[in-house]
């Protein structure tokens, strides 16, 4: 029997990484919201490794500190490792990674949101998504509780209709034990949605004590520690050490003789796993060249004696577990605690959204995470924080938020997933942004938290500490460009015990910073009335002055970009009435829906002449009106 439950402005049904941070911007936006998860104890939690950051994914968590989302807070709270990753190379792609406690970081995001006013948090499963003349009206649980509300963001994870496989069993669940969210994906096809079927997994976990580390190549923290928050300041603490092992040939062996019993090769797993992350048993029988794979030893928190092993994700039967990873040097009398598994799972085809996460079919519908068909906590944690806003933006009647390609990590994710759509998990790599010059991690919060105010999730004394770290750097390269040295011979000679060539002509001070071999600190000896500036205005300065002249060759792509991206599409525009375009991109466009010239130029299976035809059909359109 149903009956009325509560009035809210949002519903948010999950409350993992996406559901905390859509639940928690909705909220501080004042907005009246409910949260629902399966099992309170869930709540933020990490099935898969307690890590944050990374590639690419590191550049994520600090756009989300930018905008005011509660990620990088989190992590900074808990970590136990912090390391910079690829500080080798160049600035577009050195990223935070950190180690987080496993069980610290979950009760410290439900305590943040437990605190949080405006926001009601609830143990229940929704089964039922209520909707009347195309708008969405709230959610029906399975205890009969109907709760009203304005909108509604789905952040499932991987947790509708999820199944467990470990060799040949198999069972309906959702991740670490819990239960799964088995009559949600009726409601969804009943309304209209075009579902799919994805497939991700976990490896063994196994207990410290079994582990022999001096086989190992141990991977300390850094020793000067970066948070991922603007806000957290300087942090001292002790870290924990990470290890280095290999998989070898005994390894191999044991997976390769045992295929007939692994779910991924007899037919049992249907689902299509994440291509950047797969099991080992898909790592051996694709790359058979490779005599080893690299396998790190990580630790789940403080107060626990489970270590993770990165790199081992498989499915394979419980006894073929234990049997290759004590083939592994240090894991030769390991105990398994957990054993892998691999989970199958419904996600709804994100061609289906717009740029706010919000549904085409349905007004006040909104998803968010691995209900898309991506993958990892940082990008539905960016996703969660993107529908939040847009879904208080949508009720408050102000306009949307959408971050560009040429904006943010954010913008490329969700531009990505719903134009080109989607085959396997989506990951974020750096590879994927073609500004990633301009989009680095180190520059997240003068890219962002201007937006982040506007949005109102942002304080004005944190934005006017940015909006002033923006003006030093500014007045710094001004005051570079500015100094010239001469060419005397003591400044040759200061020059060349450098390790730099003599000028013979006026360099300026900027001039000088160029050549790879000095930078900012070695033309300190030239420069008699530097001020004193804090690090982090010193970092922006150094990279924009060396990096100056492919900045300038992005800054004008970035323009090009833009003009394509102005050039709109009407709401009402009938692809089938346009002469001359393709079927095949006619049937693209017209279930992409694309807003602008540019986003549709992006769609798989549109190309350069359809594009010119659209063109000037539109053009043609504005003509007519205007007449």
């Amino acid at each position: 029997m149903e009956y009325t439950a509560g009035n809210y402005d949002v519903a948010v049904v999950g409350a993992g990484h996406a559901g905390c941070e859509a639940a928690l911007a909705t909220a501080r936006l004042g907005l009246k919201t409910v949260v629902f998860a399966i099992n309170l104890d869930s709540i933020a939690m990490m099935p898969c490794n307690p890590s944050i950051g990374g590639p690419a994914k590191g550049h994520l968590v600090r756009e989300i500190d930018a905008l005011g989302g509660e990620m990088g807070i989190n992590t900074d709270k808990t970590f136990i490792q912090m390391r910079m990753l690829n500080t080798g190379k160049g600035p577009a792609v050195r990223a935070l990674r950190a180690q987080a406690d496993k069980k610290a970081y979950q009760f410290s995001m439900k305590h943040t949101m437990e605190k949080q006013e405006n926001l009601d948090i609830v143990q229940e499963e929704v089964i039922r998504i209520l909707e009347s003349g195309g708008k969405v009206r709230g959610v029906v649980t399975k205890t009969g509780g109907v709760f009203y509300s304005k909108a509604v963001i789905l952040t499932t994870g991987v947790y509708l209709n999820g199944r467990i496989i470990i060799g040949d069993v198999n069972y309906s669940g959702g991740p670490n034990g819990l239960f799964p969210a088995s009559r949600l994906s009726e409601s969804l096809i009943n309304l209209g949605f075009e579902l799919g079927r994805f497939k991700t997994g976990t490896p063994p976990r196994v207990h410290k004590n079994s582990i022999d580390f001096s086989k190992m190549i141990e991977q300390p923290g850094d020793e000067v520690i970066i948070p991922f928050s603007y806000t957290s300041g300087k942090i001292m603490r002790s870290q924990v050490s990470c290890w280095l092992t290999y998989t070898n040939a005994k390894t191999h062996e044991i997976i390769m003789d045992n295929l007939q019993r692994a779910p991924l090769y007899t037919g049992e797993i249907q689902g299509v796993g994440p291509r950047y992350c797969p099991s080992i048993e898909v790592k051996v029988v694709n790359f058979k060249e490779k005599a080893s794979h690299q396998i790190f030893v990580e630790p789940e928190g403080l107060n626990t004696n489970e270590m993770y092993i990165q790199g081992m994700s498989t499915s394979l039967p419980a006894d073929i577990q234990i049997k290759m990873i004590r083939t592994i040097p240090g894991l030769e009398n390991a105990r398994i605690m957990r054993y892998g598994y691999a989970i199958e799972y419904d996600y709804v085809m994100p061609t289906q959204l717009k740029s706010t996460l919000e549904t085409r079919k349905i007004n006040g519908l909104f998803m968010a995470g691995q209900i898309n068909g991506t993958s990892g906590y940082e990008e539905a944690a960016a996703q969660g924080l993107i529908a939040g806003i847009n879904a208080a933006l949508m009720i408050k009647e102000k306009e949307p938020l959408i971050l560009k390609r040429s904006d943010a990590y954010i913008g490329v994710l969700i531009d990505d997933i719903i134009t080109k759509g989607i085959t396997e998990p989506y990951r974020m790599l750096t590879s994927r942004a073609e500004y990633r010059l301009i989009l680095r991690h180190d520059n997240a919060d003068l890219r962002l938290t201007e937006i982040g105010h506007d949005v109102g999730l942002i304080d004005d004394q944190r934005y006017e500490k940015t909006m002033q770290k923006t003006k030093m750097i500014q007045q710094e390269i001004e005051r570079l460009k500015s100094i010239k040295i001469t060419p005397t011979e003591e400044n040759n000679r200061l020059l060349d015990e450098m390790g730099s060539s003599p000028i013979n002509t006026p360099f300026t001070l900027e001039d000088l910073m160029k050549r790879p071999e000095l930078d900012y600190d070695k033309i300190k000896i030239f420069d008699a009335m530097r001020p004193e500036l804090p690090k982090e205005v010193i970092e922006q300065v150094e990279i924009t002055v060396s990096y100056s002249g492919y900045i300038k060759r992005q800054m004008a792509q970035i323009e090009s970009f833009k003009k394509m991206e102005n050039k709109k599409i009407p709401k009402d525009i009938d692809y089938d009435k346009i002469y001359g375009l393709r079927t095949e991109a006619r049937e693209k466009l017209k279930k992409v829906m694309p807003v602008s010239l540019g986003q549709a130029s992006r769609i798989s299976g549109v190309n350069p002449a359809d594009i010119s035809i659209l063109l000037i059909y539109i053009e043609q359109q504005k003509r007519k009106k205007a007449k």
